[in-house]
Protein backbone atom coordinates (compact mmCIF):
# COMPACT_ATOMS: atom_id res chain seq x y z
CA UNK A 1 0.00 0.00 0.00
CA UNK A 2 1.32 3.48 -0.96
CA UNK A 3 2.35 5.25 2.25
CA UNK A 4 0.95 8.51 0.87
CA UNK A 5 -2.53 7.01 1.12
CA UNK A 6 -2.13 4.95 4.29
CA UNK A 7 -4.13 7.27 6.53
CA UNK A 8 -6.92 7.58 3.97
CA UNK A 9 -7.05 3.80 3.65
CA UNK A 10 -7.33 3.35 7.41
CA UNK A 11 -10.15 5.91 7.55
CA UNK A 12 -11.90 4.00 4.76
CA UNK A 13 -11.56 0.69 6.60
CA UNK A 14 -13.01 2.33 9.72
CA UNK A 15 -15.99 3.51 7.65
CA UNK A 16 -16.46 0.01 6.27
CA UNK A 17 -16.52 -1.39 9.80
CA UNK A 18 -19.22 1.16 10.67
CA UNK A 19 -21.24 0.27 7.55
CA UNK A 20 -21.09 -3.42 8.49
CA UNK A 21 -22.69 -2.62 11.83
CA UNK A 22 -25.24 -0.25 10.27
CA UNK A 23 -26.41 -2.95 7.83
CA UNK A 24 -26.25 -5.94 10.18
CA UNK A 25 -30.04 -6.34 10.32
CA UNK A 26 -30.01 -7.01 6.56
CA UNK A 27 -26.78 -8.95 6.20
CA UNK A 28 -26.62 -10.75 9.54
CA UNK A 29 -22.98 -9.70 9.81
CA UNK A 30 -21.33 -7.70 12.57
CA UNK A 31 -17.85 -8.07 11.09
CA UNK A 32 -16.22 -9.12 7.83
CA UNK A 33 -13.53 -11.75 7.39
CA UNK A 34 -10.18 -10.15 8.38
CA UNK A 35 -8.65 -11.72 5.26
CA UNK A 36 -11.05 -9.73 3.09
CA UNK A 37 -10.26 -6.47 4.87
CA UNK A 38 -6.54 -7.16 4.58
CA UNK A 39 -6.92 -7.81 0.85
CA UNK A 40 -8.80 -4.52 0.51
CA UNK A 41 -6.06 -2.73 2.43
CA UNK A 42 -3.39 -4.03 0.06
CA UNK A 43 -5.10 -2.79 -3.13
CA UNK A 44 -4.20 0.80 -4.11
CA UNK A 45 -7.69 2.06 -5.03
CA UNK A 46 -6.25 5.32 -6.34
CA UNK A 47 -4.67 3.32 -9.18
CA UNK A 48 -8.11 2.15 -10.33
CA UNK A 49 -9.86 5.51 -10.66
CA UNK A 50 -9.40 8.26 -13.26
CA UNK A 51 -6.50 10.54 -12.43
CA UNK A 52 -8.71 13.59 -11.87
CA UNK A 53 -10.64 11.67 -9.18
CA UNK A 54 -7.68 10.31 -7.23
CA UNK A 55 -8.25 12.75 -4.39
CA UNK A 56 -11.59 10.94 -3.84
CA UNK A 57 -10.24 7.41 -4.29
CA UNK A 58 -10.59 6.43 -0.62
CA UNK A 59 -14.03 7.89 -0.07
CA UNK A 60 -16.64 5.24 0.62
CA UNK A 61 -18.80 5.70 -2.45
CA UNK A 62 -18.80 4.75 -6.16
CA UNK A 63 -16.88 6.83 -8.68
CA UNK A 64 -17.35 7.13 -12.46
CA UNK A 65 -14.75 5.43 -14.67
CA UNK A 66 -16.19 6.33 -18.08
CA UNK A 67 -18.52 4.61 -20.54
CA UNK A 68 -21.39 4.98 -18.08
CA UNK A 69 -19.68 2.61 -15.62
CA UNK A 70 -18.48 3.03 -12.03
CA UNK A 71 -15.98 1.62 -9.58
CA UNK A 72 -18.14 0.25 -6.78
CA UNK A 73 -18.37 1.57 -3.23
CA UNK A 74 -15.56 -0.04 -1.19
CA UNK A 75 -17.98 -1.31 1.47
CA UNK A 76 -20.01 -3.11 -1.20
CA UNK A 77 -16.83 -4.58 -2.72
CA UNK A 78 -15.81 -5.82 0.72
CA UNK A 79 -19.25 -7.26 1.45
CA UNK A 80 -19.56 -9.03 -1.91
CA UNK A 81 -16.08 -10.49 -1.50
CA UNK A 82 -16.91 -11.66 2.02
CA UNK A 83 -20.14 -13.30 0.81
CA UNK A 84 -18.14 -15.40 -1.66
CA UNK A 85 -16.11 -16.94 1.21
CA UNK A 86 -12.98 -16.94 -0.96
CA UNK A 87 -10.39 -19.66 -0.36
CA UNK A 88 -6.76 -19.78 -1.54
CA UNK A 89 -7.38 -22.53 -4.12
CA UNK A 90 -10.59 -21.04 -5.57
CA UNK A 91 -11.16 -20.28 -9.23
CA UNK A 92 -13.46 -17.24 -9.48
CA UNK A 93 -15.41 -15.68 -12.33
CA UNK A 94 -16.11 -11.96 -12.25
CA UNK A 95 -18.73 -10.49 -14.59
CA UNK A 96 -18.07 -6.79 -15.13
CA UNK A 97 -14.35 -5.99 -14.85
CA UNK A 98 -14.80 -2.22 -14.94
CA UNK A 99 -11.52 -0.70 -13.75
CA UNK A 100 -10.28 -4.03 -12.35
CA UNK A 101 -10.64 -3.09 -8.68
CA UNK A 102 -12.86 -5.99 -7.57
CA UNK A 103 -10.63 -8.42 -9.49
CA UNK A 104 -7.56 -7.03 -7.71
CA UNK A 105 -9.16 -7.54 -4.30
CA UNK A 106 -10.07 -11.12 -5.20
CA UNK A 107 -6.60 -11.76 -6.63
CA UNK A 108 -5.11 -11.53 -3.16
CA UNK A 109 -7.49 -14.17 -1.83
CA UNK A 110 -7.86 -16.87 -4.51
CA UNK A 111 -5.78 -18.86 -6.98
CA UNK A 112 -7.24 -17.47 -10.21
CA UNK A 113 -9.68 -14.77 -11.31
CA UNK A 114 -11.29 -14.78 -14.74
CA UNK A 115 -12.97 -11.46 -15.48
CA UNK A 116 -15.31 -10.49 -18.32
CA UNK A 117 -15.97 -6.94 -19.50
CA UNK A 118 -18.36 -6.09 -22.34
CA UNK A 119 -16.83 -2.63 -22.99
CA UNK A 120 -13.68 -3.38 -24.96
CA UNK A 121 -11.86 -0.16 -24.02
CA UNK A 122 -12.40 -0.78 -20.30
CA UNK A 123 -11.24 -4.39 -20.66
CA UNK A 124 -8.01 -3.33 -22.37
CA UNK A 125 -7.35 -0.64 -19.76
CA UNK A 126 -8.07 -3.00 -16.86
CA UNK A 127 -5.89 -5.76 -18.31
CA UNK A 128 -2.94 -3.38 -18.66
CA UNK A 129 -3.52 -1.84 -15.21
CA UNK A 130 -3.66 -5.22 -13.49
CA UNK A 131 -0.56 -6.39 -15.34
CA UNK A 132 1.33 -3.21 -14.43
CA UNK A 133 0.40 -3.56 -10.75
CA UNK A 134 1.53 -7.18 -10.63
CA UNK A 135 -1.78 -9.07 -10.47
CA UNK A 136 -0.56 -12.03 -12.47
CA UNK A 137 -3.41 -14.36 -11.48
CA UNK A 138 -6.13 -12.30 -13.18
CA UNK A 139 -7.17 -12.85 -16.80
CA UNK A 140 -9.44 -10.28 -18.47
CA UNK A 141 -11.42 -10.86 -21.65
CA UNK A 142 -13.97 -8.91 -23.66
CA UNK A 143 -17.29 -10.72 -23.55
CA UNK A 144 -20.98 -10.76 -22.67
CA UNK A 145 -21.21 -11.76 -19.04
CA UNK A 146 -24.66 -13.26 -19.48
CA UNK A 147 -22.97 -16.22 -21.15
CA UNK A 148 -20.25 -16.59 -18.54
CA UNK A 149 -16.87 -18.02 -19.51
CA UNK A 150 -17.50 -21.73 -20.08
CA UNK A 151 -13.90 -22.57 -21.05
CA UNK A 152 -12.77 -22.22 -17.44
CA UNK A 153 -15.90 -23.50 -15.69
CA UNK A 154 -16.93 -24.73 -13.22
CA UNK A 155 -16.14 -21.93 -10.78
CA UNK A 156 -15.89 -22.04 -7.02
CA UNK A 157 -17.43 -18.57 -6.89
CA UNK A 158 -18.96 -16.04 -9.28
CA UNK A 159 -19.43 -12.33 -8.63
CA UNK A 160 -21.48 -10.01 -10.85
CA UNK A 161 -20.76 -6.30 -10.51
CA UNK A 162 -23.78 -4.95 -12.41
CA UNK A 163 -27.51 -5.39 -11.88
CA UNK A 164 -29.60 -7.78 -13.92
CA UNK A 165 -33.40 -8.21 -13.96
CA UNK A 166 -32.90 -11.97 -13.76
CA UNK A 167 -29.89 -14.11 -13.02
CA UNK A 168 -28.37 -15.50 -16.24
CA UNK A 169 -28.87 -19.29 -16.34
CA UNK A 170 -25.36 -19.79 -17.76
CA UNK A 171 -23.83 -18.42 -14.58
CA UNK A 172 -25.77 -20.83 -12.40
CA UNK A 173 -24.75 -23.69 -14.70
CA UNK A 174 -21.08 -22.71 -14.49
CA UNK A 175 -21.09 -22.61 -10.68
CA UNK A 176 -19.45 -25.62 -9.07
CA UNK A 177 -21.47 -27.67 -6.53
CA UNK A 178 -20.67 -26.07 -3.19
CA UNK A 179 -20.09 -22.75 -4.95
CA UNK A 180 -21.51 -19.29 -4.28
CA UNK A 181 -22.82 -16.61 -6.66
CA UNK A 182 -23.23 -12.98 -5.59
CA UNK A 183 -25.27 -10.74 -7.90
CA UNK A 184 -27.37 -7.57 -7.70
CA UNK A 185 -30.85 -8.28 -9.09
CA UNK A 186 -33.42 -5.73 -10.20
CA UNK A 187 -34.27 -3.10 -12.82
CA UNK A 188 -31.82 -0.32 -13.76
CA UNK A 189 -31.02 2.17 -11.01
CA UNK A 190 -33.67 1.27 -8.40
CA UNK A 191 -35.38 -1.54 -6.46
CA UNK A 192 -32.27 -3.72 -6.65
CA UNK A 193 -31.25 -6.35 -4.13
CA UNK A 194 -27.90 -7.99 -3.61
CA UNK A 195 -28.51 -11.72 -3.67
CA UNK A 196 -26.45 -14.74 -2.62
CA UNK A 197 -27.00 -18.04 -4.42
CA UNK A 198 -25.47 -21.21 -3.03
CA UNK A 199 -25.35 -24.48 -4.98
CA UNK A 200 -25.33 -27.67 -2.92
CA UNK A 201 -23.62 -30.92 -3.87
CA UNK A 202 -26.80 -32.12 -5.54
CA UNK A 203 -26.97 -29.01 -7.69
CA UNK A 204 -29.90 -27.45 -5.83
CA UNK A 205 -29.90 -23.67 -5.44
CA UNK A 206 -30.56 -21.67 -2.31
CA UNK A 207 -31.32 -18.02 -3.11
CA UNK A 208 -31.06 -15.44 -0.32
CA UNK A 209 -31.55 -11.67 -0.33
CA UNK A 210 -28.79 -9.71 1.40
CA UNK A 211 -29.08 -5.94 1.02
CA UNK A 212 -30.77 -3.18 -1.04
CA UNK A 213 -28.22 -1.81 -3.52
CA UNK A 214 -27.85 0.42 -6.58
CA UNK A 215 -25.68 -0.78 -9.49
CA UNK A 216 -25.31 0.16 -13.13
CA UNK A 217 -27.17 -2.31 -15.39
CA UNK A 218 -25.59 -5.44 -16.80
CA UNK A 219 -25.55 -4.93 -20.55
CA UNK A 220 -25.59 -7.48 -23.34
CA UNK A 221 -28.05 -10.17 -24.34
CA UNK A 222 -29.77 -12.53 -21.96
CA UNK A 223 -29.60 -16.23 -22.84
Amino acid sequence: MDEDYALEMQALLDEIDADVLDTRLWTGRTALDPRVLDALRRVPRHAFVPEHLRSSAYENHPLPIGHGQTISQPYIVALMTDLLRPRPDDIVLEVGTGSGYQAAVLAGLVRRVYSLEIVAELAVQARERLRRLGYGNVEVAVGDGHRGWPEHAPYDAIVVTAATPRIPPALIEQLKPGGRLVVPVGPPRFDQELRLLSKDVAGQIEDKGVLPVVFVPLTGGID
